[in-house]
C-alpha cells in the first residue's frame, strides 16, 4: 500500500480530526488500499465512491487523506443543526446538503466552487446507501455528473467492499470481532471529455452519470470477485423509499386534537 503524504495546508481542526479519528480506525480494520495515487496529487478534483454503510464516510476520508489529499464532502444538512458540530464541519470545508429540496443547488454551486478553487471533493453518486439486495451500486443521482460536467475536473472511481461487514447498513452497532478489512481500490479517471462541451441537457448528465456508476460497478466487481447483475437497481421501479431506512414502515402522521 502506497501512501502519499498532503501537501495541502490543514488547520486545527484537521489536526484534530485526524488525531481523533485515524486511531480507532487503524485499531478497528485492517485497510486493503489499491491505485489510490490514481488520485491527482494536486488540483481540482472529484472522487467518487459506492455507498454500503454509514461508517463509508470515515473510510473513504481515510483513503483519501492517506493519498495526500484532505476531502471534502457533501454532507447531510442535518449534520450540520448542531452548533458545535456544524462549527465544526465548517472548519474542515465540509458543505451541507438539504437533500430532496431546492435548496440542494446551493451544494452543487459550493462543491462547483471548491474544485475551482483546487479542492478535492467526494461525492457518493447514489445519493445513499445503496438499496441493491446484493449491495451492489445503485442508479445514481446526476449530482456527480453535473458538478464533473460544470467543471471539466478529474473524476476518480474509488470501488469499495468490507465496511458493510463492520457496520451492516442502518445497523446501530458495529461489528469489531473479528477485526474486518475494508477494500478500496481507485479506478482511472472516467472519461467525460466527449460530453464537457456539449450543452447539458438530461441526456448528456444521463449519460455522464451511467459511465460514472459503470466505473464504479467494474471496481466493485474486481473487489468482490463476482459478476455484477445485469441492470443496476432502481428503487423508484422496486417502489423503494428514496431516503432514510427501507425497512422501517412510513411514521403515521399524528391527528389533531
Amino acid at each position: 500500500m502506497t501512501v502519499r503524504r498532503t501537501t495541502e495546508k490543514r488547520n486545527w481542526a484537521w489536526n484534530l480530526a485526524v488525531g481523533v479519528l485515524k486511531p480507532p480506525i487503524l485499531a478497528s480494520v485492517r485497510r486493503d488500499w489499491r491505485d489510490g495515487e490514481k488520485i491527482p496529487a494536486t488540483g481540482g478534483c472529484l472522487v467518487v465512491f459506492n455507498h454500503i454503510s454509514h461508517i463509508d464516510p470515515l473510510m473513504a476520508a481515510h483513503f483519501v487523506y492517506d493519498h495526500g489529499r484532505l476531502p471534502h464532502y457533501l454532507a447531510k444538512s442535518t449534520l450540520f443543526d448542531n452548533k458545535v458540530l456544524g462549527g465544526f464541519l465548517r472548519t474542515v470545508g465540509q458543505i451541507p446538503v438539504e437533500r430532496l429540496t431546492r435548496n440542494a443547488v446551493g451544494a452543487f454551486d459550493a462543491a462547483v466552487a471548491g474544485i475551482r478553487e483546487g479542492k478535492c471533493v467526494v461525492v457518493y453518486p447514489e445519493g445513499t446507501l445503496t438499496r441493491d439486495p446484493g449491495l451492489w451500486p445503485m442508479q445514481g443521482k446526476s449530482g456527480a455528473a453535473r458538478i464533473a460536467l460544470e467543471t471539466g475536473c478529474p473524476v476518480i472511481p474509488v470501488g469499495q467492499w468490507g465496511s458493510h461487514e463492520l457496520l451492516a447498513p442502518y445497523a446501530k452497532k458495529p461489528d469489531l470481532v473479528p477485526r474486518k478489512t475494508v477494500l478500496m481500490k481507485a479506478g482511472d479517471p472516467v472519461d467525460l471529455s466527449d460530453l464537457v462541451d456539449q450543452p447539458h441537457t438530461p441526456a448528456v448528465v444521463g449519460e455522464a452519470t451511467d459511465r460514472i456508476m459503470a466505473a464504479l460497478t467494474s471496481l466493485v466487481a474486481d473487489l468482490r470477485d463476482e459478476a455484477p447483475p445485469s441492470e443496476r437497481f432502481d428503487p423508484r421501479k422496486a417502489g423503494v423509499r428514496p431516503i432514510g431506512n427501507p425497512n422501517e414502515k412510513p411514521r403515521k402522521p399524528r391527528s389533531g386534537r
